[in-house]
């Protein structure tokens, strides 16, 4: 089985990808594999709305103008799928709401592919805005069908500059047990 974690920060190395990596680390000693996609500061647009993603149901976006079509197999063959952007004017970044608006409709048209996959949004945040954010991501993947695990709290984590996030000893366990609690997930829905 297989958790992705979809990085939409532009920054790398940044808290975001930090927190994400935290979530990756504790799933690989699960012995699930993981992979970190890299979106934030990519070429990525929004959804154009032309629908022909309904009529060729082939998973791909009819555009093959960015890095969508490339990541999609992977976004589609995960079992899991944990999200992670930073906080920008209390929202998610440009990068990460297109990827949801395109990713979600592929979806959609080609048979619900996000149904009952297990989902979890990480924001990292300066001071506020993750809560809106988080509900934005819950939006998304209730409408999909998907499975969102809690953890001991939000799965927010306080930062501004690189690497102050390791510092939000909060968030940092927050990310072991939203980890932890994917593959304990992972393994109730395997054993049917």
């Amino acid at each position: 089985m297989k958790v992705i974690a979809i990085n939409a920060s532009p920054r790398q190395g940044g808290n975001t990808e930090l927190m994400l990596k935290k979530v990756l680390e504790t799933v690989e000693k699960h012995g699930f594999e993981t992979k970190l996609i890299q979106i934030g500061g990519k070429n990525i647009h929004g959804c154009r709305g032309c629908w022909a993603c309904q009529k060729l149901k082939n998973r791909k976006c009819a555009y093959n103008d960015d890095i969508l079509n490339d990541i999609l197999e992977d976004v589609f063959s995960a079992d899991a799928i944990v999200l992670g952007t930073p906080s920008y004017f209390s929202d998610m970044t440009a990068e990460l709401k297109a990827f949801i608006d395109r990713a979600g409709v592929i979806a959609l048209a080609n048979g619900k592919l996000f149904k009952h996959k297990i989902a979890a949004g990480v924001v990292a945040q300066r001071r506020g805005g993750g809560t809106s954010i988080q509900a934005s991501l819950h939006h998304m993947f209730l409408m999909s069908e998907m499975i969102i695990p809690g953890s001991t709290y939000w799965n927010l984590g306080f930062g501004r500059d690189k690497g102050e996030v390791i510092n939000d000893k909060e968030a940092m366990e927050n990310m072991q047990n939203l980890g932890e609690n994917i593959c304990w997930l992972l393994e109730k829905i395997n054993k049917q």
